[in-house]
């Protein structure tokens, strides 16, 4: 496995943080992106405990859930939530903690980056958080999740934040100028999720093994942009519940640092799929 891959707990976010955790050691996966939605399933304290006692590097923490950005009284809830999962990345050893915006509301664009920052204040004044938190742009169809809809804008909110950027390959490959926008931008990415997209696809979280889809991934974002972004790439393909979901099939051979992706059986609107279907 590449030293700068980690493997993402929402590949497997059916599975409990127990299942992943007998997987990552049969498998032999060294770093993994921890989803904070499994560890407050598991009993928030305990599972923080287990996972520092697995033989794994933490990449990074992801699954906060949102800031309502409109709805400022449910502020302080999150913040605290936050606060917990900043001192459980220290606990880690995470590089990175990865959150979405919060969907806006009513507010406009300009509102909701003024809320957004609100919202985040005491947060960032917190030492060490402005460098670990990573704001991730997200499809333009999940305004229930975020406002920030392309890398050009998750760089510009992240400059004005003083945070990172978590940029997502499937919700930012067709933009314009994209080698310039990461070029630009590789100070502030902290993290990169590569996951694959069948053109032709409706919903948005059915997402590919890499290579499986139609992302030009082997090109790459151009010259120079691949040399100048820091941090790990994290692989990322998961189906929602309706559609089957579990273990992206060819495991670890997926995260190979050399080669194309091995294909996997035919999923998702007729090409080969990411996931085992059930």
């Amino acid at each position: 496995m590449h030293p700068r891959i980690s493997l993402s707990a929402v590949s497997t976010y059916r599975w409990s943080l127990d299942q992943d955790l007998a997987f990552y050691a049969g498998a032999g996966i060294p770093r993994v992106g921890v989803s904070i939605a499994k560890l407050e399933a598991a009993g928030w304290e305990d599972a923080v405990r287990r996972v520092a006692a697995a033989d794994l590097e933490v990449g990074n923490l992801i699954g906060l859930g949102p800031f309502h950005l409109a709805r400022p009284g449910g502020w302080a809830a999150q913040r605290a939530r936050l606060d917990r999962a900043i001192d459980a990345a220290a606990t880690l050893g995470a590089g990175c903690l990865v959150l979405t915006t919060g969907p806006a509301g009513p507010l406009p664009w300009e509102g909701a980056a003024d809320a957004l920052e609100a919202a985040l204040a005491p947060v960032l004044a917190r030492d060490g958080a402005r460098e670990l938190l990573a704001i991730e742009h997200t499809h333009s169809l999940r305004v229930d999740v975020g406002f920030v809809h392309t890398l050009r804008d998750a760089v510009d909110l992240a400059r004005r934040l003083g945070s990172g950027v978590c940029m997502e390959v499937n919700a930012c490959w067709a933009e314009r100028g994209l080698a310039s926008t990461i070029r630009a931008g590789a100070d502030v990415l902290r993290l990169v999720q590569v996951s694959d997209f069948a053109v032709g696809t409706h919903a948005t979280p059915d997402r590919l093994v890499p290579g499986d889809g139609d992302i030009p991934l082997e090109a790459g974002p151009g010259p120079g942009a691949r040399r100048r972004v820091p941090g790990l790439v994290r692989p990322r393909a998961h189906r929602p519940p309706d559609r089957g979901g579990g273990l992206p099939l060819g495991g670890p051979a997926w995260h190979r640092p050399a080669g194309r992706a091995p294909r996997s059986p035919r999923g998702v609107n007729g090409r080969r799929g990411a996931l085992r279907p059930t």
